[in-house]
């Protein structure tokens, strides 16, 4: 079988340009968040599959990474069901093995507890601009905190990460579960077929309120019930105070203080902003995670596309691992869209310190060879960064190469210093 120097589709290698902006944003990221108070954690990439198919992920859950059981355990036969070989996955994403690491040591942990993990995630997704099969994901938590202030901190500290980052001007859009069920309640859509009006939904940005009509009309909700219920986004888009009119709307389909807690999370969150963003309520707002029990929200910078980075609160999640439930809510980062926005934007590291290349002729007589280290150490302990390499005969075209890894500076030794 012939080795394949291409890694596998969906996964790449990292040069060395990029490795320095992961390592410089991971930094960043984890002291911004720690600044909010939040406390680095650290989970295994795989989890058993009873967790990952609980009906917690949405789609995600189909796109599971399969582990194959080990050592006696794996006995392969005829007509075996993948139950039979496979007992772990890779995780798909952060907040369920954040929540079963919550269950499993909450007696350890302070309440509320603010979690922060960093670390890859797998899905046997379509590979495209930005998504990939092997990704980052940067999440914060929020477990025990029962009120808005976890949004709100949660919005916060995000929004001012992203400042931090560089970006001006993108989005947060905020939006209810308990709102969406509402809406189409108030439509006259049945409870249970809600989940599949949403999926729906969620092409709006793609498809247009034509589009959803017509699917909607597929799955029976056509005529009156798919125009009342598009007429509610087409209304509150127009509204200059869209959270009272989605209020006088609802009526008695929503439950007291629902609105009132969104409202009360964006003025607090635009009064307390350290970034320059906008953090505007939208209707049509899903989050495809089924665990999501209150207030969503989703980031967009700028033309990128798609989300950058999203979150919600989801309730209901500790409890199905302890039988009790505990108040949640969660924040992530689109890591690896944020990289590659900023390396299409030819983005540099603010305050990057001085590189500089010492290039030591081939054959450098040991006395000489130590007097070249011994600059090299005094210039590390000043904080600059020396690489110390062996001067190639097409010297101008190793110094473009050193370039565009960014050392910025450089200083040629022979072997006779006069030369």
């Amino acid at each position: 079988m012939a080795l394949i120097k291409k890694p596998v589709n969906g996964m790449k290698d990292i040069l060395p340009r990029e490795m320095r902006i992961r390592d410089y944003l991971i930094a960043l990221i984890k002291d911004t968040y720690r600044s909010f108070g939040f406390t680095p954690i650290e989970t295994p990439v795989v989890e058993s599959l009873p967790n990952l198919l609980s009906k917690q992920g949405g789609d995600n859950e189909k796109l599971i990474f399969k582990v194959m059981k080990r050592g006696e355990k794996f006995r392969p036969f005829d007509g075996a069901s993948e139950e039979d070989l496979a007992d772990s996955g890779l995780r798909y994403d952060l907040t369920v093995p954040l929540v079963r690491y919550y269950a499993n040591n909450a007696n350890d942990l302070p309440r509320p507890f603010k979690a922060l993990q960093i670390g890859p995630v797998f899905r046997a997704d379509r590979p495209q601009r930005g998504r990939f099969r092997e990704f980052y994901q940067c999440d914060i938590d929020i477990i025990g905190e029962p009120g808005n202030l976890a949004e709100i901190e949660l919005i916060l500290a995000t929004s001012t990460l992203l400042g931090r980052i560089g970006f001006k001007g993108f989005t947060v859009h905020i939006n209810d579960r308990r709102i969406l069920r509402a809406m189409a309640s108030a439509a006259g859509v049945r409870d249970e077929d809600c989940d599949r009006v949403f999926i729906i939904l969620d092409k709006m940005d793609k498809i247009g309120a034509d589009g959803v009509a017509a699917e909607l009309a597929e799955i029976g909700y056509g005529g009156n019930v798919s125009g009342a219920y598009l007429e509610m986004f087409d209304r509150i888009s127009k509204a200059q105070d869209p959270l009272r009119t989605l209020a006088s709307i609802l009526g008695d389909h929503i439950e007291d203080g629902i609105i009132d807690n969104l409202d009360t999370i964006i003025v607090a969150c635009k009064k307390g902003a350290e970034a320059d963003f906008n953090l505007v309520f939208d209707p049509s707002l899903v989050r495809g995670m089924g665990y999501y029990t209150g207030p969503i929200f989703e980031i967009e910078i700028g033309d990128f596309g798609s989300s950058c980075g999203g979150g919600g609160r989801y309730d209901k999640m500790v409890g199905k691992f302890t039988g009790q439930d505990a108040p949640a809510c969660g924040f992530s980062v689109g890591f690896e869209r944020i990289i590659t926005i900023l390396l299409e934007q030819g983005y540099e590291i603010p305050g990057t310190t001085d590189r500089i290349a010492f290039l030591v002729e081939k054959g450098m007589p040991a006395e000489r060879l130590a007097l070249v280290m011994d600059e090299a150490r005094a210039l590390r302990a000043e904080g600059t960064e020396v690489s110390v390499v062996t001067m190639a005969k097409n010297k101008k075209f190793q110094k473009e190469q050193l370039t565009g890894e960014g050392f910025t500076d450089f200083r040629d030794f022979y072997i006779d210093p006069l030369s």
